[in-house]
């Protein structure tokens, strides 16, 4: 897998030999960045990559303009990978590696307000209805901030009803979810 577009075009992303990291493809990465063109400016914008894996879409965003990136990755060997990949690109100034859960992380009222939020948790995890609603609660997106959520078609309709919005992409296997 690569970076699709930007500054870092074509540089290999390592990804974790592990079962607990499911990779966006570079299909989705591409078809995500695609829709985000069209309404979200990566220049300066400081943004946020929960279940980070790879950090694959975070160094996109980066790659894109993206200012800062802080990556939420909760196993400490798959954020090894991770810190191997910014290294690699020399991006440690702009990246911010965040050992830790998701929905720890969310809870915290002391954090950065983001101009954008990248998360792929794994599929059936629900506990992503708990992040956004406190990512909504502690204000941790800017007045035109938002939030993309990839999930499983599998659970579009529980989705759709927690998020209370309907997804603007449909990925084949996964959909994609817009949260303002």
């Amino acid at each position: 897998m690569r970076i699709i577009s930007g500054k870092y075009k074509g540089h290999p992303v390592k990804f974790p030999n592990s079962k607990l990291v499911r990779p966006t493809t570079d299909r989705n990465r591409e078809t995500i960045f695609n829709f985000l063109n069209n309404i979200f400016e990566f220049e300066g914008a400081i943004v946020c990559e929960l279940f980070a894996g790879s950090g694959a879409l975070g160094l996109e965003a980066l790659s894109r303009g993206a200012m800062h990136i802080d990556f939420v990755e909760k196993n400490y060997k798959v954020s090894r990978v991770l810190l191997e990949n910014i290294e690699k690109l020399k991006a440690a100034e702009y990246c911010n590696v965040i050992v830790g859960d998701a929905v720890k992380f969310s809870k915290n009222e002391d954090h950065s307000s983001y101009d954008l939020i990248l998360a792929d948790p794994p599929y059936f995890d629900y506990n992503i209805y708990e992040i956004v609603e406190r990512i909504k609660l502690n204000k941790f997106l800017t007045p035109v901030g938002m939030m993309i959520i990839e999930r499983s078609i599998q659970t579009v309709d529980k989705d759709t009803e927690k998020f209370g919005v309907k997804p603007v992409k449909n990925l084949s296997d996964s959909v994609i979810y817009l949260i303002e």
